[in-house]
This record gives structure tokens, C-alpha cells and sequence, in this order.
């Protein structure tokens, strides 16, 4: 058997193996399209889980206190909590919700993103726990050059 014939073979194995039943992420956009759209922290909270109630604990936010350039701010999240989804939004551009991720039995919540500010604001973290609960860390920082001018 020729070697890239064999190679094939392993991967069409690998794929059928790690099919699609190892993914089930949910499509937020289509699911919760509102999510999208509400121009606060609190509507797109309200439309994504349905309540503004958290608890302020097990969620901790890495921003920069200053933003040399709002255009590329890291954002890093951690929790321990066994949660089903974590959502991060912001209050400074005109859409609040940024990004929502969908988790397994095991994940573990340290995440990096980057995300653009137009201006100075504050980031909020929402860790929705397999308890039901939702937990909760909010952050300012200010930003000195606009990702959208700059």
C-alpha cells in the first residue's frame, strides 16, 4: 500500500471517529437572535438567559485598566465553576453582547480573545452554571485611541 494511500485511510478513520456527535455547539445567532441586537449589557443578558440576576463571585476578568488601542483589547476568563455556557459583553460599542461559548464536561473557562472598543467602558464575564445559576465579574477600563477610528 502506497504511503499516501495509507495516510487517507487514517484520516477518513480519525474523521469518522470523531464525528460531529463530539460537537454540539448551539448557534446563539439563531437561537437567541436578540442576543445580537440590544444595544445594553442588561437586554442582551435579559434575551440570551432570560434574567439579570448574578451572583458576583467565581468569575474573574483580565482586561488592561488602559487600552493603548481600542482596536485589539485581550480579554482573558477564568472560572472553576461546572458551567454550561460563558458569555462576555461590553457597553461601549453599539451591539453589547461580544461572544458566547458553548461547554462540555470538559472544558476548562480560561479564555483569551480580543475584541474592539470604540470607546472607554466595562467588560462583563457571565458564567451560566450547570446549577442554574449565573455568576458574574464586571470591569472597566479606559481606552484611549478607538478601535473603530483608529
Amino acid at each position: 500500500m502506497q504511503r499516501r494511500n495509507f495516510l487517507g485511510l487514517g484520516v477518513a478513520a480519525m474523521s469518522a471517529v470523531l464525528a460531529p456527535s463530539a460537537l454540539s455547539a448551539i448557534d446563539y445567532r439563531k437561537t437567541k437572535p436578540n442576543t445580537w441586537t440590544a444595544h445594553n449589557v442588561k437586554d442582551a443578558m435579559t434575551a440570551l438567559y432570560g434574567t439579570t440576576a448574578t451572583t458576583e463571585s467565581g468569575v474573574k476578568i483580565t482586561i488592561p485598566k488602559v487600552a493603548a488601542n481600542g482596536g485589539a483589547i485581550p480579554v482573558n476568563i477564568q472560572s472553576d465553576i461546572d458551567a454550561k455556557s460563558v458569555a462576555l459583553f461590553q457597553d461601549a460599542n453599539p451591539e453589547a453582547a461580544v461572544a458566547v461559548w458553548t461547554l462540555n464536561d470538559k472544558s476548562i473557562i480560561n479564555f483569551d480573545v480580543k475584541i474592539k472598543m470604540k470607546a472607554s467602558g466595562s467588560m462583563t464575564a457571565v458564567v451560566e452554571g450547570k446549577d442554574g445559576k449565573l455568576y458574574s465579574v464586571t470591569q472597566s477600563l479606559e481606552v484611549a485611541l478607538g478601535g473603530c477610528e483608529g
